[in-house]
């Protein structure tokens, strides 16, 4: 009997392949490239990106948890090779199976065009017709509502807030959002963003 796919995915490195990007998965040697992209974030409230200063040991703790099996971080790449942004699987139990999708960040010149969409339509198919998850988690700030706007709008369902739950990156207090994906639902999910995706065909840098 072959082995199971899904098991053999859970436990290894994997990659992720579009039109117009590529999910490759975090490494030290994208350090370099990572770095670049940084310069070029700005500061976004409530959101928790690296910078600078902080870029070593964010992906540092990334590639910890990976090793310890409860995250698969990702680079963004496009189709000119250039990194432009991350995204990560975590919280991973394998026992439901389920997970959750953050610590995502896209440069500014490729927001609001068709990379996000891309992106979630290949992590949200992998989760769910690789790995079989019976659940898919976003969890965002209450107070980050261009967030809270985009996951309701990729057909995520909002379950409620967690309150007092972890600070923001200023230190301050924050309410969490939790948001939603459940199997039966993925097929009319992945059908909006198929469709989301061809409306943006043209915006999308190449």
């Amino acid at each position: 009997m072959s082995a199971d796919p899904a098991q053999q995915t859970w436990n290894g490195a994997v990659g992720l392949s579009g039109r117009h990007v590529r999910l490759q998965a975090l490494s030290t040697g994208h350090l370099p490239s990572l770095r670049r992209a940084v310069t070029e974030l700005d500061a976004l409230p409530y959101t928790a990106m690296p910078t600078a200063q902080t870029l070593e040991r964010h992906v540092e703790r990334a590639l910890e948890a990976a090793a310890a099996g409860s995250s698969l971080p990702f680079v963004v790449i496009d189709t000119d090779g250039d990194v432009i942004g991350s995204t990560r699987f975590y919280d991973i139990d394998r026992s439901i199976p389920k997970l959750t999708i953050g610590y995502t960040w896209y440069l500014p010149r490729v927001r609001r065009s068709g990379v996000n969409s891309e992106c979630k339509l290949l992590l949200l198919g992998h989760a769910f017709e690789v790995l079989r998850c019976q659940r898919v988690a976003f969890e965002t700030s209450t107070l980050n509502l261009a967030s809270r706007k985009a996951l309701a709008g990729i057909g995520a369902r909002e379950e409620g807030i967690l309150r007092r739950h972890k600070r923001h990156p200023d230190g301050s207090v924050r309410d969490t959002v939790v948001f939603s994906i459940i199997d039966s639902e993925w097929p009319a999910v992945k059908q909006h963003l198929q469709a989301r995706l061809a409306r943006h065909e043209g915006s999308i840098p190449s």
